[in-house]
């Protein structure tokens, strides 16, 4: 049973570092402030639990509203063992790691001026036609460079994207980084995508047989293989269910999970979804530690990663 406690007021200073406002935040502990406070008590947890596979899923444009940095360092830190995106993900952090560039601040009339000046719209967010262009010239090549053994035998999406990953050089790539430290990039809709539209046109002169089963059977065996399980959710959709549905099979419901979305639940769609829901569904464990938050990604989760690795104060891979 909860104990009862008072709510305190939030005390802001000069010079207050993240985790001391999150600090903060916890000493009033309701509200979204309240919400915030308890991802970062258990992502820290998640995150020190030596025993724990870490799941990340997010969709969205996440890769081009600037996070795809964020994810690349967690891999490279030992944070992450299994992620789940969207194609849009993996072909945008593509895009960037091949010299493409998403901008901001452009002054347009309407959608069709846009259309004009060949500049393609996300939200506040563009991205011309022009690195599309270098994109579909550049993948073309890197498809055309793996082995027509790999290509041809049926290769996972994982296992592609870690293909891709080898032949890319940018450091702060999280398709670069997933390849070098060999965590996977399941991509259930990857055929949804910039990506694969690409892969479908070189289908057409090459031999290319991508095999999704592959995908579920590799996230099959690692969440049965694993003793504790920790989810990070980013938006919800497809990722989200993939990461569920394996411990659904597998019968081993998750031990934490955190769940940022702006989604609503009336709707019965699994974005909006809690992670109570999925509780009954025995995808998270009925005594696991848990949080929903509602908010927008790229103002919540880089404060709620920050806070939680200044509270541990080293990454997970220097605690197994």
């Amino acid at each position: 049973m909860l104990k009862v406690s008072e709510i305190r007021p939030i005390k802001i200073s000069k010079g207050l570092k993240v985790s001391d406002l999150i600090h903060e935040y916890g000493k009033a502990g309701v509200f979204g402030a309240g919400r915030v406070s308890r991802a970062v008590e258990i992502l820290s947890e998640m995150f020190s639990d030596d025993k724990a596979t870490v799941y990340l899923g997010f969709s969205g444009a996440l890769c081009a509203a600037g996070m795809r940095q964020i994810f690349a360092e967690m891999i490279k830190e030992g944070l992450l063992d299994v992620i789940v995106t969207t194609g849009a993900n993996v072909t945008h952090d593509i895009i960037e790691a091949l010299g493409g560039r998403h901008i901001r601040n452009i002054k347009y009339l309407d959608d069709e001026d846009l259309r004009r000046r060949q500049l393609n719209r996300i939200f506040d967010a563009f991205i011309s036609d022009e690195a599309f262009i270098t994109f579909e010239k550049k993948i073309q090549m890197i498809l055309s460079d793996i082995e027509e053994k790999k290509r041809k035998n049926g290769i996972a999406p994982f296992e592609l994207i870690w293909e891709i990953g080898y032949r890319i050089n940018d450091p702060n790539s999280m398709v670069r980084q997933a390849a070098l430290n060999n965590v996977p990039i399941f991509c259930p809709a990857i055929v949804d995508s910039i990506l694969g539209l690409q892969i479908y046109l070189f289908s057409q002169e090459n031999t290319i047989k991508i095999d999704p089963l592959k995908d579920l059977r590799k996230i099959i065996d690692i969440t049965f293989e694993s003793d504790r399980k920790g989810a990070i959710i980013l938006g919800g959709g497809v990722p989200k269910n993939f990461i569920f549905q394996a411990a659904l099979i597998t019968g081993k419901g998750f031990d934490y999970a955190i769940q940022i979305t702006m989604d609503r639940p009336e709707a019965g769609g699994l974005s909006g979804a809690s992670i109570a829901e999925a509780i009954s569904w025995g995808k998270v464990k009925s005594d696991a530690q848990w949080v929903d938050v509602i908010g927008d990604v790229t103002i919540i989760f880089p404060l709620i990663l920050s806070a939680a690795l200044d509270n541990m104060g080293k990454g997970k891979g220097s605690t197994r």
